[in-house]
C-alpha cells in the first residue's frame, strides 16, 4: 500500500513537471526559493556606518558600534537622544536642566553639568563636537542614522571620547524633490510635529537644498504646590537648512545651519524626599509634587554653522574639511532645596561659543586602508551664576571666564596582512591649554539675583592657566572565521582634558585637576547567521581609568558644606555585551540587548587625602 503511494506520488509530480514546463517561468525556481523581492525583504538591512571615518558595512568594522538607522529611531519611536538608552547596551543617558546630556558608556562619562566640566562622552553632529553637554540632548528629526561607539575614541575623535561617542548623521539631500510629515501626540499635553523638504534647486542638479523643523511642546509632570502651576514643561522648537554644491561628481560643498529654541515655563525641580528647616510637607509623600519657589526661568538656545568639503581627489585618495561655529545661549533658575522658601536658589546665565576645523586624508587601496588628519578647537565660555538665599542671608554671584584650545593630530591604518587577517594601528597626539578666571562676590539678603555690575564683597579672585598633553594609541587584529562571522582584540587608550574647579573659593581650590586616562581591553565577534536572518555581536572589555574627575562634597570647618571637584583616584571596570537582530518573518523585527557591568573604586583619595575605595 505504501509502496503504491509512493509510486502514485511521483507520477503525479512528473505530469506537473511536464505541464508546466512550457510556461515562461521555470516551475523549480518558483517552488525551490522565493521570489528575490520577497528574499530580500526576509533579510535584515545592511547598515552601513563611518565609524572609522570611512564608509564600512557594520558588521565589517572590528569597533563595538551599534548603529541606528532612520527605520529604527522611527520605530523606536525616538523623539530625543534619550530613546538610545534601551537600545545600546552599558548606555545610561539622562537629561538634566539646558537640555543637557549626561551620557555614560561602559561606566564612564561625567554629571556634573558646570561648564569647567569636560563630558567624557563625545557627542557629534555631522562630524562637528559639541564642547558643552547643554543643548546635546538633541531632539531626534532629519537623521539618517545613529552611531554609538563604545569604549575610547582617542585616536580617530579624540577630545573628550574617553568613554565612547554618540554621532548624529543627518540625511542626505538628493536632487528629487520629496518631503515627510509626522505628527504625535501623547499624554501631559504632548504634541511632536517634525517636517522636511528638499530637492534640486537648479536645473542640472548641481545645487541642493533641504529644510527641516521639529517641534515639541509638553505640560509639566509635577504640581507645583506653591505656585498652582505644573512643573517640567516643555517647549521646544529646532530646525536645520542644508545647501550643497556639487560642481562635478568628485567634489562636493555642503553647508548645514541648525538651531534650537527652548522656553519651558519652569525649570525642574528636583522632588524632595526629606524635611528642610523642620518642615514636613505633604509633597514628601508623592513624588509628582513639589514645593519651589524659584523655577520661573529655563531658556537654551543654540546655533550652529558648518562647512563640510570633500574631494574625492583619484581612485586611491580623498580629501575632507570641516569648518563648523557653534553657539549656546542659557539661563536658568532652579529651586535646589524645593521648598517654599528662599533657602538655596541657583541662577545661571551662561554663554559658550566655539570654532573647530578639521582636515581628513583618506587612502583606500588594495590591502591598504588608511586616514590622517590634523584637527584644532577653540572654546569660550563666560558663566555668571550664584546662590539666592536670604532667608540663610547668603546671596552670591561668581563669573566663570574660561578659554579652551586644542590641537591634535592623528593617523590610523588597516593591512590586510591575508584575505582573512587585518591589522590596525593608529595613534594620536593631543595639546590642550585652558586659561581661567574667576571671581565671587557676596552680597547682603537681596530677594532677586544681583546684576554683575552690583557692588558687593569680592572673596574670590582667580586667574590661573595650564596645558596638558596626551599621546592615544590603538592597536588591534581582525580575522573573518567566515564570510559571515569575524572576531576581533583590540587595545586603545583614551584621553579626557584637564580643568579648574569652577567652585573654587581660593588659589589653592583652583590647582588644576589632571586629565583622565583609560586603557582598554576588548574582545569581540560579529556574525550573520541563518541567511542574514539574525546578526549576534558580543564583546567583553576591561578598563583601567586612572585620575577619575569627580564631583563630591564635604564638611567645613563652619559647620556648613564645600563642593569639590577633583581627581578621585583609579578604578577598574569590565564587563560584556551581547546585541541581537532577528527577522524570522519579513513583517517582524527582534530586537536584544545586553550590558553586563563590574565597576570598582580602586583608589579614591577623599576630603583630607584619605582613601576612601572601601567604604
Amino acid at each position: 500500500m505504501k509502496i503504491h503511494i509512493a509510486r502514485g506520488a511521483r507520477r503525479a509530480l512528473l505530469l506537473a513537471g511536464v505541464s508546466l514546463a512550457v510556461m515562461p517561468a521555470p516551475p523549480a525556481v518558483a517552488q525551490e526559493a522565493p521570489p528575490a523581492a520577497e528574499q530580500q525583504a526576509s533579510t535584515l538591512e545592511e547598515v552601513v556606518v563611518t565609524a572609522r571615518r570611512r564608509e564600512e558595512r557594520l558588521q565589517d568594522v572590528p569597533v563595538a558600534v551599534t548603529a541606528l538607522s532612520s527605520e529604527a529611531l522611527e520605530n523606536l519611536q525616538a523623539s530625543d537622544i534619550g530613546a538610545l538608552q534601551g537600545a545600546v547596551p552599558n548606555l545610561t543617558l539622562h537629561e538634566g536642566d539646558a537640555a543637557n546630556a549626561v551620557v555614560y558608556l561602559r561606566g564612564v562619562g561625567q554629571v556634573d553639568s558646570l561648564a569647567f566640566a569636560d563630558p567624557g562622552v563625545g557627542v557629534y553632529i555631522d562630524d562637528v563636537y559639541l564642547g558643552r553637554a547643554q543643548g546635546a540632548f538633541l531632539s531626534v528629526y532629519d537623521v539618517d542614522r545613529i552611531e554609538v561607539l563604545r569604549g575610547p575614541q582617542g585616536t580617530l575623535y579624540g577630545r573628550n571620547t574617553i568613554g565612547g561617542a554618540v554621532k548624529f548623521v543627518s540625511t542626505p539631500l538628493g536632487a528629487d524633490w520629496g518631503g515627510r510629515a509626522e505628527a504625535s501626540v501623547g499624554d501631559y499635553g504632548l504634541v511632536e510635529t517634525r517636517l522636511s523638504a528638499g530637492g534640486a534647486l537648479n536645473e542640472d542638479a548641481t545645487l541642493l537644498g533641504k529644510a527641516a523643523v521639529s517641534l515639541s511642546r509638553r505640560d509639566g509632570y509635577s504640581d507645583n504646590a506653591f505656585t498652582g502651576m505644573d512643573d517640567g514643561d516643555k517647549d521646544q522648537v529646532a530646525g536645520r537648512i542644508s545647501l550643497e554644491y556639487r560642481p562635478t561628481d568628485a567634489l562636493s560643498v555642503r553647508l548645514n545651519v541648525d538651531a534650537s529654541r527652548d522656553r519651558p515655563d519652569t525649570s525642574r525641580t528636583p522632588a524632595r524626599a526629606t524635611p528642610v528647616l523642620g518642615l514636613y510637607p505633604d509633597t514628601l509623600a508623592d513624588p509628582f509634587k513639589v514645593d519651589a519657589d524659584f523655577n520661573d526661568l529655563n531658556a537654551l538656545d543654540t546655533f550652529g554653522a558648518a562647512l563640510t568639503a570633500d574631494w574625492v581627489v583619484s581612485d586611491l585618495w580623498s580629501f575632507k574639511s570641516v569648518t563648523a561655529w557653534r553657539s549656546m545661549d542659557y539661563a536658568s533658575h532652579l529651586d535646589l532645596d524645593a521648598t517654599p522658601l528662599a533657602v538655596f536658589g541657583v541662577y545661571v546665565d551662561e554663554n559658550q561659543q566655539q570654532f573647530s576645523q578639521e582636515f581628513q586624508l583618506t587612502y583606500a587601496g588594495e590591502r591598504l586602508d588608511a586616514v590622517a588628519g590634523v584637527f584644532y578647537f577653540d572654546e569660550s565660555d563666560l558663566t555668571y551664576s550664584g546662590l539666592l538665599g536670604p532667608v540663610i542671608s547668603l546671596v552670591t554671584g561668581s563669573v566663570n571666564d574660561q578659554h579652551n584650545r586644542s590641537w591634535a593630530a592623528y593617523g590610523q591604518a588597516t593591512y590586510d596582512l591575508s584575505d582573512r587577517l587585518s591589522l590596525t594601528a593608529g595613534m594620536r597626539y593631543t595639546y590642550e591649554d585652558k586659561d581661567f578666571r574667576r571671581t565671587q562676590t557676596f552680597y547682603g539678603p537681596l530677594t532677586e539675583p544681583p546684576a554683575r555690575e552690583d557692588p558687593g564683597l569680592l572673596v574670590t579672585d582667580i586667574d590661573t592657566s595650564a596645558s596638558w598633553d596626551s599621546w592615544s594609541p590603538k592597536l588591534g587584529l581582525d580575522y573573518k572565521v567566515s564570510d559571515d562571522v569575524m572576531a576581533y582584540v583590540s587595545v586603545s587608550r583614551g584621553f579626557k582634558s584637564g580643568g579648574f574647579d569652577g567652585r573654587a573659593n581660593d588659589a589653592s581650590g583652583a590647582a588644576p585637576y589632571d586629565p583622565e586616562t583609560l586603557w582598554a581591553y576588548e574582545a569581540g565577534v560579529k556574525s550573520t547567521l541563518m541567511d542574514r536572518r539574525l546578526t549576534a555581536n558580543m564583546a567583553v572589555f576591561w578598563n583601567d581609568y586612572t585620575d577619575l574627575q569627580l564631583s563630591s562634597f564635604s564638611a567645613d570647618g563652619g559647620g556648613g558644606f564645600i563642593a569639590l571637584f577633583t581627581n578621585a583616584g583609579a578604578a577598574t571596570i569590565r564587563g560584556a555585551e551581547l546585541e541581537l537582530t532577528a527577522r524570522p518573518v519579513p513583517e517582524l523585527t527582534l530586537n536584544a540587548t545586553v550590558g553586563y557591568l563590574d565597576a570598582r573604586y580602586d583608589d579614591y583619595i577623599g576630603p583630607g587625602g584619605a582613601d576612601i575605595s572601601d567604604q
